[in-house]
């Protein structure tokens, strides 16, 4: 399961393929019937989904519902979580256009308030932020797990006391605060909060009337969260606390999102032929750095099944997915957002699907084998449950056969395991951070296992230190 997070996550293609055949024809319904089968086939509780060809959209639609139990609708507002990188290195980009910065220009010069305790720092670059080469690592910078902060401006100082990982320029690592930083340096340089120079360089202009973006996971509205997935059947859950402007933090709808795939097919001109980006500038955020090979700036770059071109990027929040695609040889975009979260992985899992049925492949069933595993780790817990009952009520004759109580510090190590779980999930997913409680969001069942052996080894633990102590009373 961990594996495939993992490549979720981290895409990474070094070559190009030949050229795809031609793709078939897709209409509305064949697109509503692909989406609702694998709603069937999953218990997706609500999706949201566009399909754009060259400058026509084909279709835009909701399925399903949100958390509230209200329909999902091409407007629906719903996260955009990481494809929200691909807004921040376009307006990053805008700034470079306008020739108040450029790519390689160290971010200090334009943002003085950008410092780390590592005097490496001050050689990193705009577009080493933008293609993850900065050298700032989730291993040396703990966004998640440190003390919390409700701002970009918030979000930079919180990196003061942190090192870098490697040389700037010499490593590819994904991490969110890269994009914190651009975010923080298009307020500064901009002259405007960002989510103000997004609606005005980027929403209007496209006409993406329902998008705006969020600091934190409390200011998602409620179209906007999600669910996780309790033995196959989705579970209303908020968003653990969380900051994500600039690296998660745009919300939008399926029919804002077909302008924006139009814009980037077009050459930086949307729908209605208003322009948010040169083709220079288009080109190069989706071109890959030399360092990564597989990622320009806010989009991964690699290949289909089929060999054709793809230019795509994925975005997981606990609670929520999405995911975004080109197809430069067909001149198709797909876009989809998902209300279940990243240990489903559903908004990329429909947005495969739906390349697949652009390129004339055969789509594969889907199917979700956590209900299974939910299942036998909630027997295990009631299992769990009951030995500790009866450590618990055999503790008298425990203590009679006066045991070592060395014999009791086992009796701590769930307790133990469950206090830095977060630190072993994230050493699982090769260093990225993660805060507890975003830990039962990926693995429910899991959690409850280790909540109880933890509650019934304390409990035994107890039960037993009463029962020597009662029998030291006794012998006295």
């Amino acid at each position: 399961m961990l594996t495939s997070i993992l490549s979720a996550l981290i895409i990474s293609v070094t070559s190009l393929g030949p050229t795809a055949a031609a793709p078939a024809a897709v209409d509305a319904a064949a697109i509503d019937a692909l989406v609702e089968q694998y709603r069937e086939q999953t218990s997706l509780p609500g999706v949201a989904v566009a399909v754009t060809h060259g400058t026509e959209v084909v279709h835009t639609a909701g399925y399903g519902h949100t958390p509230d139990g209200d329909a999902v609708s091409a407007h629906t507002v719903m996260a955009a979580a990481s494809v929200s990188k691909s807004f921040t290195a376009l307006a990053v980009l805008r700034l470079v256009e306008d020739g108040r910065i450029g790519l390689d220009d160290p971010v200090r010069v334009h943002l003085p308030e950008f410092t780390m305790a590592d005097p490496r720092a001050a050689d990193v670059t705009v577009r080493q932020l933008l293609d993850q080469t900065s050298g700032m690592s989730d291993t040396t910078h703990r966004s998640f797990s440190g003390p919390p902060v409700h701002t970009l401006e918030e979000a930079v100082a919180a990196m003061r006391d942190s090192a870098l990982a490697a040389d700037p320029g010499t490593r590819w690592e994904y991490h969110n605060p890269n994009f914190q930083v651009a975010a923080r340096l298009v307020e500064v340089v901009g002259g405007v909060p960002f989510a103000e120079y997004l609606r005005r360089h980027v929403f209007a202009p496209l006409g993406m009337r329902d998008s705006g973006t969020a600091d934190t996971a409390r200011d998602l509205p409620p179209s906007a969260r999600g669910h996780i997935k309790v033995l196959g059947l989705p579970v209303a859950l908020p968003e653990p606390p969380a900051f994500g402007n600039g690296s998660g933090g745009v919300l939008t709808s399926a029919h804002d999102l077909a302008a924006w795939l139009i814009a980037q097919h077009n050459e930086g001109r949307g729908p209605d032929g208003a322009v948010v980006a040169t083709p220079r500038s288009i080109a190069e955020a989706h071109t890959p750095s030399a360092v990564s090979e597989s990622y320009g700036l806010g989009w991964f770059v690699g290949v289909t099944p089929s060999g054709a071109r793809l230019i795509d990027h994925g975005g997981d929040l606990f609670t929520s997915t999405a995911y975004q695609a080109l197809l430069p040889d067909s001149g198709h975009g797909i876009a989809v957002m998902a209300n279940t979260g990243l240990q489903h992985g559903d908004a990329q899992a429909l947005g495969e699907r739906l390349i697949a049925l652009v390129e004339g492949r055969q789509v594969p069933p889907a199917g979700d084998p956590s209900a299974v595993v939910d299942a036998v780790l909630l027997v295990l817990a009631l299992a769990v449950a009951a030995l500790a009952v009866r450590g618990v009520l055999r503790s008298g004759r425990w203590a009679d056969r006066r045991r070592s109580a060395a014999r009791l510090v086992p009796l701590v190590l769930p307790l133990l395991l469950l206090a830095t779980v977060h630190r072993v999930v994230g050493y699982l997913y090769r260093g990225r951070d993660v805060a507890w409680l975003q830990v039962p969001h990926l693995y429910p069942t899991f959690t409850v296992v280790l909540a109880v052996a933890s509650l019934g080894g304390v409990a035994v633990l107890v039960a037993r230190l009463v029962a020597i102590s009662a029998r030291r009373a006794d012998a006295g």
